[in-house]
């Protein structure tokens, strides 16, 4: 009985350059994202050393767009999608190439301590049978909330203080909306 694969690939890594942003003969938008993902490790001697490998990541459509608006060269990143082969045809010689199909990209990176994340889907990825849904709630302070005096005022947008995640619980006097994984 053949069973169904999976087919997920997950990297937080930096843009190597900016985006290349193009449209299809229909007008569909493409991006085309280089990124680095560096790994370190102590080599027999004792030395510290690094590796980075280079990932071809393509986004489609809405994803596409967003990323030409958005992202730069050297913007770190979290990009969920799946591998896809491609063939062409270059001087009489077919090659192939294996890219990235990004589905899902979070824009990381901030200011001093505070890290920024937005969650970009291109479209909902389909849940294998009996899986849970697993959600990242992202919300903001109520507006007009204002601190009683003497107090910190309430910050304005980003994570919970629960070290990134919201939980349902804590969502008391917040908006929130979820965003399925």
């Amino acid at each position: 009985m053949a069973g169904r694969g999976i087919n997920k690939v997950i990297l937080i890594g930096n843009l190597g350059a900016d985006p290349e942003i193009r449209y299809t003969a229909n007008g569909t938008a493409v991006a085309r994202l280089n990124i680095a993902t560096t790994e370190s490790y102590i080599d027999k001697d004792g030395n510290r050393q690094e590796q980075t490998e280079w990932h071809r990541v393509v986004a489609w459509r809405k994803l596409a767009e967003i990323c030409g608006q958005y992202l730069s060269k050297g913007k770190q990143v979290y990009i969920e999608g799946r591998l896809r082969t491609t063939s062409y045809e270059k001087d009489g010689v077919k090659r192939y190439t294996t890219e990235i199909e990004a589905r899902e990209m979070l824009m990381l990176g901030g200011t001093g301590d505070r890290t920024r994340a937005t969650v970009i889907t291109s479209r909902p990825l389909p849940r294998p049978r009996g899986a849970s849904r697993r959600m990242i709630f992202l919300f903001n302070e109520k507006p007009g909330r204002s601190a009683p005096e003497g107090q910190r005022p309430a910050r304005k947008g980003g994570f919970s203080g629960t070290g990134g995640l919201g939980r349902p619980g804590k969502l008391r006097n917040r908006s929130h909306h979820a965003v399925p994984l």
